[in-house]
């Protein structure tokens, strides 16, 4: 998922051609004060305009509290995004009043996205996750974590993992998606890639990231490699198999497989499949 600043004409119109399955068209806190306006305006433009191809579309509103928030909602509800990212989300009532402002701009059906992005967020991510099925995505603010934490930075990313473990367990027992957040280093390639080699091990669906340099180190640690592929197909067809004989489990390689392995494996083949029509729509 690729942050890509309202303000700026020519980045909204390159994310149409960039290899990247999101793209976030961002009117909050990156943006100037005196561009806001004019940022909203170039959101709406871009979304109408259309040419994303099978990109999601999603717009960041600013802050509720904020001078721009309600307007942002207001403007960009009924604009034909694939989501609305509301910031600074940290309690229930954060999404239902989320919900409730865009069902009064007169939409009641697209879905929301929202960032965690503080302590108390994490530690209500129960709460949040919970909230409405409404809900698509939760996508963690690393950087501002970090900041409220007063935590500092290291490549294995030590001072973020219990936070980071909490979303991923609120999101998947609700059935949300779940993104990690951004690298902000863009000359450090060497941890981004270890970030998102160990948000993906984690559990996480995806990153946010700030720029286009880093998409191909997110794509190659999120897609499945073909031996992957191949082992999930070996693990569905031998449970199969062992069903099929009258047992219930079957060892593949050396391992005890269970049904709960042949649905991981089936998400994994799922994915692949996702990303394959995905990149068709790129060319």
């Amino acid at each position: 998922m690729l942050y890509v600043p309202g303000c700026n004409l020519r980045y909204l119109n390159k994310a149409r051609s960039l290899r990247v399955d999101s793209v976030i068209l961002d009117l909050g806190d990156p943006i100037l004060v005196e561009a806001k306006v004019q940022s909203r305006l170039n959101v709406v433009e871009a979304v109408k305009q259309g040419g994303y191809g099978p990109r999601e579309v999603v717009v960041r509103v600013n802050d509720f509290d904020s001078p721009w928030g309600q307007d942002d909602i207001k403007a960009v509800a009924n604009i034909g995004a694939d989501a609305i990212l509301f910031p600074n989300v940290e309690t229930r009532e954060d999404v239902l009043n989320a919900i409730d402002a865009l069902n009064a701009a007169g939409n009641t059906t697209t879905p929301i996205m929202v960032m965690i992005e503080s302590p108390l967020a994490v530690l209500n991510a129960k709460e949040i996750a919970s909230a409405s099925d409404r809900i698509a995505c939760m996508v963690i603010a690393t950087s501002d974590l970090m900041s409220q934490l007063r935590a500092r930075k290291t490549h294995e990313r030590i001072a973020l993992v219990t936070s980071l473990s909490l979303v991923i367990l609120a999101a998947r027992a609700y059935g949300r998606a779940v993104v990690d957040g951004i690298t902000n280093d863009l000359n450090d390639m060497q941890t981004f890639e270890y970030s998102c080699r160990l948000g993906r091990d984690l559990g996480f669906d995806g990153k946010t990231l700030v720029h286009p340099s880093q998409l191909d180190y997110s794509n190659d640690a999120y897609t499945p490699r073909p031996t992957e592929i191949k082992h999930a197909q070996t693990i569905i067809e031998a449970l199969a198999q062992a069903n099929a004989a009258g047992r219930g489990t079957v060892v593949v390689d050396g391992k005890l497989v269970e049904h709960h392995h042949v649905a991981a494996a089936q998400q994994l083949l799922e994915l692949s499949a996702t990303i394959t029509t995905l990149e068709e729509g790129y060319d």
